[in-house]
């Protein structure tokens, strides 16, 4: 049995988000076929993630035990790396993602837990695992003349990789801002393509 690590970063509500759309329709299908794996749900908002503040440092960078475990800041951290499998779902803003999910990023990039420091630089501990993005955009950004803006998937393959997670695959809707533009069938391609991607996740 594995766990998937569904982690949500939209303010907006499951029936209004373009980018929920696709993630559930994955996660549905996931379950499907994987009935004995175990999904848990993150939502950033719900759990009012914060930034870290000053005071917060010492445990960060603090020793890393069994009461350590139980932190309300390193308790994410070790729910990352006890997780087999994840689900990002963000939608781009202003070229990136949400500054909730960077806030995130801060809580589970914590040395001694997700990656180490060696003499040869840092080395990720999450290796082995794999991961999901789905984003929505509002324009289109897969395109030679506006790719390079595109930092958010960009952003979060890297910092996965940095953690040692290196099987990233992503699924995003584009243009689905854009005035005349059918995007109910966009939305609808791009389910398909996420619940063929939930069969052999």
């Amino acid at each position: 049995m594995g766990t998937v690590l569904y982690i949500k970063s939209n303010m907006k509500p499951e029936n209004e988000s373009k980018t929920y759309k696709m993630s559930d329709c994955f996660i549905e299908e996931y379950k499907k076929n994987n009935p004995d794996d175990q999904i848990i749900t993150l939502d950033l908002y719900k759990e009012n993630i914060d930034f870290l503040h000053y005071e917060d440092l010492g445990v960060v960078f603090g020793p890393k035990n069994e009461e350590s475990k139980n932190h309300p800041i390193l308790k994410y951290a070790y729910q990352f790396l006890n997780a087999d499998k994840f689900v990002v779902a963000a939608p781009l803003w202003n070229l990136g993602v949400p500054a909730i999910l960077k806030a995130y990023i801060d809580y589970i990039c914590v040395t001694g837990i997700t990656f180490k420091y060696t003499e040869n630089g840092p080395v990720g501990l999450c290796n082995g695992k794999k991961a999901l993005f789905v984003a929505s955009r509002g324009g289109d950004y897969s395109n030679s003349g506006a790719a390079e803006y595109e930092m958010g998937e960009r952003y979060m393959r890297t910092i996965f990789g940095f953690l040692g997670i290196t099987d990233f695959t992503s699924v995003h809707a584009e243009n689905v801002d854009v005035q005349g533009i059918d995007v109910d069938k966009i939305l609808n391609d791009a389910c398909n393509r996420a619940i063929e991607l939930a069969k052999t996740f």
